[in-house]
């Protein structure tokens, strides 16, 4: 059956929160970010935004967006979720004022959205939390345990049955059938992708011997789909199908065991909150800026490391002050306790901490007009 899903996590990022706060100023803002957005909100904005990018946090925007709507009549909010790439992409060039991102901007993103967004460039926001899950369709089996090397082997197609010797050794209390292993896997650049071949390429190296990068491998040739809906639909109508999704947006597919030192840890917040407890400040990134590097390969008990960490990547400013609200209000109601609330109701993610909040209306209440 199906794990419940994200039903206590609100304290998933608060250690690494903690890191960032220590990083940052010691002159806060509005209490968990809400006053702050509470205020922007009840501003009237006008106008329409538009965002484009990462699938996986499309549930938890059409949320957002009603919710903002409610509370801001005149103002709209457009978002096409075309994958994370793609939404980088749109907003580096200009074609978006936000870009939903599963990945935050590369260096040379960084230097680029300058171009854009003016001196002091852009920035990324924590807006969205969930794990990965590695999900597949097997008739009569609910769950499976695999370790990194033998998850690498599958999606490299060295392991091409389900009652592979590797997998069977794992799971000794399961029939495991005599089907053929289908992957699929995202034809997008995709910020999914991304933080799935990051983990196999931490945890299992010595397998995974690809660069990481948002496209899938070219030479592995797979079933393949467009966005998050694609391959978690592609999966559902294949038996002996696996894939890679956002874990709330899996529906009834069964999910993978990972094992992390010497055990396996199911799929669920706690445990990704545990993962997130080792992460960091990007290096050398700036002060307004909350991107984090996450310890893929830890062994700790108890962790599921494979998490996706969705942003929200605005300018450090804007053309005009309407735009500038608007950004402002729209930013802040996502990141408050009342935007993380609707979406959670919305699409079972983790809300983010109090204290990443609050750092991240100080970042976005910094947005100016560009001069």
């Amino acid at each position: 059956m199906k794990l419940n899903r994200f039903g206590s996590a609100a304290a998933v990022l608060s250690v690494a929160a903690l890191a960032l706060t220590a990083c940052g100023s010691d002159n806060p803002t509005a209490a968990a970010g809400s006053e702050s957005a509470s205020n922007s909100a009840a501003s009237g904005v006008t106008g329409t935004l538009t965002g484009v990018g990462a699938s996986s946090q499309n549930s938890a925007m059409e949320a957002w967006i009603t919710g903002f709507k409610a509370e801001n009549a005149d103002a709209n909010v457009q978002y096409s979720p075309d994958g994370s790439g793609a939404g980088r992409e749109a907003f580096l060039a200009g074609g978006a004022q936000f870009a939903g991102s599963d990945a935050y901007l590369k260096p040379e993103e960084a230097t680029k959205a300058k171009e854009v967004c003016g001196p002091e460039g852009a920035f990324n926001i924590p807006a969205y939390v969930s794990p990965i899950a590695i999900a597949f369709n097997l008739e009569g089996v609910e769950e499976i345990n695999m370790d990194a090397a033998t998850i690498a082997k599958v999606f490299k197609k060295e392991i091409t049955k389900w009652n592979d010797e590797a997998i069977a050794k794992q799971n000794p209390d399961v029939e495991l059938p005599d089907t053929a292993i289908t992957v699929v896997h995202r034809n997008d650049e995709s910020g999914t992708t991304e933080n799935f071949v990051e983990y196999l390429k931490a945890a299992a190296g010595d397998v995974w011997d690809y660069d990481v990068s948002g496209d899938w491998p070219s030479d592995i040739q797979s079933e393949n789909a467009k966005g998050t809906s694609g391959v978690v639909s592609t999966t559902t109508s294949t038996d002996g199908a696996i894939t890679y999704a956002d874990f709330s947006a899996v529906g009834k597919l069964s999910t993978v065991n990972v094992k992390v030192g010497e055990e396996y840890t199911k799929i669920s917040a706690e445990a990704a909150a545990k993962a997130l407890e080792t992460a960091t400040p990007v290096k050398d990134a700036a002060e307004i800026d909350l991107a984090l590097d996450l310890e893929r390969d830890t062994t700790e008990a108890g962790t599921y490391p494979i998490v996706l960490v969705s942003y929200h990547i605005f300018c450090s400013s804007y053309k005009d002050q309407a735009t500038v609200d608007l950004v402002k209000a729209f930013g802040n109601y996502v990141i408050s306790d009342a935007g993380q609330k609707t979406a959670q109701e919305s699409a079972g993610n983790a809300p983010i901490s109090a204290a990443i909040s609050e750092k991240a209306a100080k970042s976005i209440d910094g947005i100016t007009v560009a001069k």
